[in-house]
């Protein structure tokens, strides 16, 4: 997810009648949306992490996303039946999913799209939609992302023409990360912000696309592979990592106008939490 910030803002005046200016249109009024998940959920041998995390859900109100691997290890019909439903099924009805390698172990991830049904985006895997005053991408890293290809030009005409003035992203593979699996250049063209993977929590400092601090301009990348799934080990932390931490939970955010919180929340039992609040730009 790389950019967790685009902020466009417009200006119009009009008038009528000669010289006669017309009422202005006040500015939209948004609600504060709360939006919460994480990626790497149900294991079948093991379910207890992911109700553990399905429980935190149900204390928290508004918008679940998932970051992908939603079912370990092949993406069956079985393992959403009985792995996923049972736990974070409860709350599909407010799901916004993305799709993970795993889901992809069967073909064409049909099971997965078959579950989540139309939100899911059937045959592309990406899709876009309003949060508050958010534009929400969901992209799809398991397909191609390069120059010319369908999902990049789909993401550039959508940017051109959002009207919201924050917007946010979120996939499967984190194009930066300090877990085991190692980083994904290959994420470069779609660098927008939030992505699992990575079985760990890491937080990252706003950065450039070639990992660049960058406090200004630069995007912030959250990876939350914190689901359900085992979890990985730190093996070396990666530059402008702020936070990180190998324990289960949902990443919870709350997108306002012009700015957001974030909020890792751990299942019971555990006390690391990571929190704070900074502007879109």
């Amino acid at each position: 997810m790389k950019r967790l910030v685009l902020l466009v803002a417009i200006l119009s005046l009009s008038h009528c009648g000669g010289n006669t200016p017309t009422t202005p249109t006040p500015p939209p009024v948004y609600n504060d949306a709360v939006f919460a998940g994480a990626g790497d959920i149900a294991l079948c041998s093991a379910l207890g992490p992911a109700e553990a995390t399905a429980k935190l859900l149900d204390g928290i109100p508004g918008t679940v996303f998932t970051l992908g691997d939603n079912v370990q290890k092949d993406g069956t019909q079985e393992e959403f039946r009985d792995c996923y439903n049972p736990t974070w099924g409860r709350h599909r009805a407010r799901t916004y999913p993305s799709v993970g390698n795993h889901d992809y172990g069967t073909a064409g991830a049909a099971p997965y799209f078959a579950y989540f049904g139309f939100v899911a985006a059937p045959g592309t895997g990406y899709y876009s939609y309003t949060l508050g005053s958010w534009r929400l991408f969901v992209l799809n890293s398991n397909i191609d992302i390069g120059t010319g290809s369908a999902q990049l030009s789909w993401l550039t005409e959508q940017l051109s023409q959002a009207p919201e003035p924050c917007t946010l992203a979120y996939w499967h593979h984190p194009m930066f990360t300090s877990g085991p699996n190692g980083a994904n250049p290959g994420m470069f063209p779609l660098w927008n912000v939030m992505n699992g993977h990575d079985h760990l929590y890491e937080r990252f400092a706003p950065q450039d696309p070639y990992g660049r601090a960058d406090p200004a301009r630069g995007v912030r990348q959250f990876t939350a592979g914190s689901g359900g799934a085992p979890l990985y080990p730190v093996v070396a932390v990666a530059a402008n990592s702020e936070v990180r931490a190998s324990v289960h939970g949902v990443l919870k955010l709350t997108l306002r106008s012009g700015t957001y919180d974030w909020e890792f929340v751990p299942v019971a039992g555990q006390t690391f939490r990571d929190t704070g609040s900074t502007a879109c730009h």
